[in-house]
């Protein structure tokens, strides 16, 4: 398609310079060409997700993919494709950055997944990804293309408020990397303040060794101490099939609650179990990372009374444009969706609006989202990107589990 697209250009050139014409350019991102009269001919570009799809996070992601579709089907689309904004037309494809050996995101797919969006001439927008450290790994290869990338999950915050990796993430000079959910500098501080608030006096803190679930729990620790807390401990806990020696430890430490930085593919609902099989009975509180049902799946009856925090609203507690949201959502795919699918939704919502306003050219995309993204008025409410990508939402919530669901327990400030 594309080859004989460049020979009928090529051939259009040559007439036009035949007939000694002032003839139309091309823009990036798609190949358009220039109607006579000046306006624009129908062009086609590409949207690309990547999202672990395989292993534990496949049940949230899916919904997240649908969330995508959603977004593409209200502009025309038909499955999630060939969606239209104005004469352009609008492709997308779902990559899947986790691998089945792995069963979690996988660095050397994700690479690959990020190099396969940036070569494509048609590329405009990157979805993702969901995993912070997956992340670290796309951003530099989408700031070198200049195509934007809306994350509807990462909330790691050196991706955007570390200036030292400014060098390494966005060595263009310009910052081309947004997400619509909170950052863990707000997450961390926000558990925290809830762990004083479940009657802890002293916490012991065990991270995942992830770049998301380190950073999460260094914020957490310094939230803590802030606060009045004793961080009786800190251990860093990669995916094992168990934890009875950390969780001795754990429960001879004197801790009378746990804080987990980390993911559900990391095995944090085996360090429950066995946690509650030395007999310790304090709060045991995890993050985004945790709170979705395949970690109330993974615990089973150990999963009564776990906590866990979100960088938004509670599903249940949807009202107005989210409970309308919502209502379309189970109407279209007759489930509920998990907590990130609504994120999913509105970056694509976001990404559409900035084709439209860039006309699909590549190279005025980046712009065009910060643009789309001031003042934004979506399905998460009033919001804008800040000069780091960062969304101005701050709102989290806390659920907690009972009866084998997350419950929503309290607005977390």
């Amino acid at each position: 398609m594309q080859q004989r697209y460049l020979k009928l250009l090529a051939i259009m050139t040559a007439l036009a310079l035949v007939a000694g014409a002032c003839g139309g350019g091309t823009g990036s991102g798609g190949g358009a060409t220039t109607a006579p009269g000046g306006a624009a001919a129908a062009k086609t570009v590409k949207i690309y997700s990547s999202l672990p799809l395989t292993g534990p996070s496949r049940a949230q992601t899916l919904t997240v993919v649908n969330g995508i579709k959603m977004a593409l089907d209200e502009n025309g689309g038909k499955d999630g494709t060939n969606a239209k904004v104005g004469n352009i037309t609008v492709e997308y494809e779902s990559l899947d950055d986790a691998t089945a050996a792995k069963q979690s995101w996988d660095a050397a797919q994700e690479a690959e997944n990020a190099r396969k969006a940036a070569e494509d001439s048609k590329t405009v927008g990157y979805i993702g990804t969901f995993n912070s450290g997956a992340a670290r790994i796309s951003i530099p290869v989408m700031n070198k293309a200049g195509i934007p990338m809306i994350s509807p999950a990462n909330t790691a915050t050196d991706l955007t408020l570390d200036r030292s990796k400014d060098s390494t993430y966005y060595a263009s000079g310009t910052k081309h990397y947004f997400r619509v959910i909170p950052n863990d500098s707000i997450q961390g501080l926000v558990g925290a303040n809830w762990m004083k608030d479940l009657k802890v006096t002293k916490v012991y803190i065990v991270d995942d060794t992830d770049l998301y679930g380190k950073g999460l729990a260094d914020v957490f620790e310094a939230s803590a101490k802030k606060i009045g807390l004793t961080v009786v401990g800190r251990d860093g806990a990669p995916k094992a099939d168990n934890y009875n020696a950390l969780a001795t430890k754990i429960k001879s430490s004197g801790a009378e609650g746990l804080y987990y930085g980390g993911i559900v593919d990391n095995n944090p609902a085996v360090l429950v179990k066995n946690l509650k099989a030395a007999g310790f009975t304090g709060p045991m509180m995890g993050a985004d990372g945790t709170q979705c049902d395949e970690m109330i799946k993974q615990l089973g009856s150990a999963g009564e009374g776990f906590y866990a925090t979100f960088g938004g609203v509670s599903i249940d507690k949807y009202t107005g444009k989210q409970a309308e949201w919502l209502a379309k959502y189970k109407s279209k795919y007759g489930s509920d969706p998990q907590p990130y699918a609504i994120y999913g939704y509105e970056a694509t919502q976001v990404m559409l609006k900035a084709i439209a306003d860039g006309g699909g050219d590549r190279t005025k995309m980046v712009a065009s989202v910060r643009k789309v993204g001031t003042n934004y008025d979506g399905v998460l409410g009033k919001w804008s990107f800040d000069q780091f990508g960062d969304t101005s939402n701050t709102a989290h919530t806390g659920v907690v589990v009972q009866g084998g669901k997350w419950v929503f327990s309290k607005v977390l400030n």
